[in-house]
């Protein structure tokens, strides 16, 4: 049976789509098969050809609830979905579905007073701190005010994801053929600390790979080309393995 990741957060901005993506890429650096599941009826699906994972398209309750299904009935695989922000109820339901849930905050006095309050509804969840400072004066400013504030959550916050311009280029509708090194050590370091939390063992090296084993699976699970959405009614499309 699959796991579920959901990342969430009462407050929009704090990079949950961001995150979301990169978690997958550096997933699929390290051989580990995924899907990024959109919910956020904001944003549009993105193109998987190219990518290191799969794409779902779940910004329905109906499509959501096949979506889910299909992700658990795979074994190995891991789901990875995208919460959006301002949507209390979906949190919640999304909460429940999941083995780990992520809250990612930026260091600012209003997201860190969210993530707050969200620790306290989520009390499995952990927050991660996202698009953080790398100038070595505002990082000192923003881990001055984690310890102020945060001190009594300090064994339920991850490492924080440093800004990273690059990052964006997982948004992009079509995602460039080749992508910068440091972006690939920073998805892959999220990635290790997500399947740490999981006790899932790391076996294929950080290298990149060819997932000859995935792709045949996939093909099994009745995969209709080489590179597609995933579709809960139709099966899974495998991604062709572009390697960045």
């Amino acid at each position: 049976m699959a796991e579920i990741v959901c990342i969430i957060g009462n407050k929009g901005g704090t990079g949950k789509t961001t995150l979301s993506h990169m978690l997958c890429q550096g997933l699929g650096l390290l051989g580990q098969r995924s899907v990024c599941v959109l919910t956020d009826t904001h944003r549009e699906p993105l193109d998987p050809e190219g990518r290191r994972y799969l794409v779902a398209d779940a910004r329905t309750r109906e499509a959501l609830g096949k979506v889910v299904d299909k992700i658990q009935a795979l074994k190995g695989w891991l789901g990875v979905i995208d919460g959006g922000g301002n949507r209390s109820e979906m949190d919640r339901k999304l909460y429940s579905l999941a083995s780990v849930v992520l809250l990612p905050f930026r260091d600012s006095h209003e997201d860190i007073r969210t993530v707050i309050k969200d620790l306290d509804t989520f009390p499995r969840a952990w927050a991660i701190p996202s698009q953080w400072p790398t100038n070595p004066w505002q990082q000192e400013a923003a881990e001055k005010t984690l310890r102020e504030q945060l001190d009594p959550y300090a064994d339920r916050i991850l490492q924080p994801v440093n800004t990273l311009s690059a990052s964006k280029l997982l948004l992009q509708r079509h995602i460039p053929s080749k992508l910068p090194t440091p972006l690939g050590n920073a998805c892959r370091a999220l990635a290790y600390q997500v399947l740490d939390m999981l006790e899932i063992a790391c076996e294929a090296p950080a290298e990149e790979i060819e997932d000859e084993t995935a792709e045949e699976g996939l093909n099994k699970a009745a995969a209709p080309s080489a590179a597609e959405t995933f579709d809960p009614a139709a099966g899974i499309g495998a991604p062709h393995p572009t390697r960045h």
